[in-house]
């Protein structure tokens, strides 16, 4: 076995075809697949079974692909470690941000620059699933969340939970001289609301809140942007329930805002990253800047 051959296993598996892999490569697909055949018979075992042009992982490429994935994150590592001890820490950090979770970036990301100046910043916006598929292809280093979302395969810290605020039409009068709004009232009106493309989030959750007291909300619409919820609630549309942080970037004058008294719930952002990394230590600075605290060896493997 060697690096080059690896590499290429590595590759197919990513990429899931012979064709699409010998494309990222630069090469012809005959030579790939020969080396990928030599490969075989040199481990003695197979490590694809064939679906037509679809390759999948056997039991023992899983177990390859999984090696490989942190032998070639180590020597990334490695290789920013020692530009980090000849030049200082630089590079880039890609990061994943919902974006209800926005407001906790740019503070941190402007503290973070005033000690680093030399590291720039790769932002990437989505839902929590869609940063947890970022995530597993490497295509950022760290994602703020908000749960649920499986973390079998990611390291996380949360942040400070957040409770969930009802954000109504400035022009719907009725509710300018009340201070909470409960989920009984809520039930009366179209509501508007967050909801994840793929996977169980906060629509789910909002929604069992209305089943646990007998309620069945009037859900005019559902969508995974938060600005867009917004801008139809500016229309009159609907009333829509997020965490309160949402709302930071946003002129709340244009809003009635009000917490939710008997909802029992509350919004649990967190910073999460894949357990088989191993985090540069721009990545491993901004983390415990971002959570204040200081990660354990455990949590960098």
């Amino acid at each position: 076995m060697n690096m080059k051959q690896l590499y290429y296993f590595y590759t197919i598996a990513e990429e899931g075809q012979i064709t699409k892999a010998a494309k990222k490569l630069h090469m012809a697909q005959p030579p790939l697949s020969q080396s990928l055949q030599k490969f075989e018979q040199s481990l003695n075992t197979q490590l694809f079974t064939r679906h037509g042009r679809r390759l999948q992982l056997t039991a023992a490429g899983e177990i390859l692909y999984k090696r490989a994935e942190q032998i070639f994150s180590m020597i990334d590592h490695t290789k920013q470690e020692l530009l980090e001890v000849t030049e200082g820490i630089r590079g880039i950090l890609p990061i994943g941000c919902v974006k209800s979770c926005f407001s906790y970036l740019p503070n941190e990301m402007s503290a973070f620059r005033e000690q680093f100046p030399n590291v720039k910043f790769d932002l990437r916006e989505g839902d929590s699933s869609f940063l947890a598929e970022l995530l597993h292809t490497n295509e950022i280093q760290i994602a703020i969340v908000r749960l649920p979302i499986d973390l079998q395969d990611f390291h996380s810290i949360p942040l400070n939970p957040e409770k969930y605020v009802a954000v109504i039409p400035k022009e719907w009068g009725e509710f300018e001289e009340v201070d909470t709004i409960t989920l009984e009232t809520l039930a009366q009106y179209p509501l508007l609301l967050l909801h994840r493309m793929r996977g169980i989030g906060q629509y789910e959750i909002i929604v069992n809140q209305f089943d646990q007291i007998g309620l069945h909300p009037n859900i005019l619409c559902e969508s995974p942007n938060i600005d867009m919820l917004l801008g139809l609630v500016s229309e009159n549309l609907g009333i829509t329930i997020i965490p309160a942080s949402s709302l930071l970037k946003f002129h709340k004058d244009n809003f009635i805002v009000l917490p939710i008294s008997n909802m029992a719930i509350y919004s649990e952002p967190a910073v999460i990253w894949k357990k088989t990394n191993i985090l540069s230590a721009s990545t491993k600075y901004f983390i415990e800047q971002l959570t204040q605290q200081v990660l354990p060896q455990s949590a960098l493997k």
